[in-house]
């Protein structure tokens, strides 16, 4: 998407960690992007991609041009 600001980041979360967050008292998550930038973002934007194994990929996360989260892609 041009123009289109973006952030890349490598996630290994376990069932039990994106339980914490997103039932718990903390409802974001703290990441550090590929190239070394840290990012938080609400810990339910992940919901799509849990899976018995956690959460395991490398992820893209377009946010508008006002900064705010636009949506998040696997890649």
């Amino acid at each position: 998407m041009k123009g289109s600001k973006h952030i890349i980041v490598n996630l290994n979360i376990s069932p039990e960690e994106y339980t914490y967050w997103y039932m718990g008292s903390a409802r974001t998550v703290l990441a550090t992007s590929i190239d070394g930038r840290s990012v938080r973002f609400p810990a339910n934007i992940l919901q799509p991609f849990i899976t018995h194994q956690g959460i395991q990929g490398m992820f893209c996360i377009f946010f508008k041009a006002d900064g705010k989260f636009d949506r998040i892609e696997r890649l």
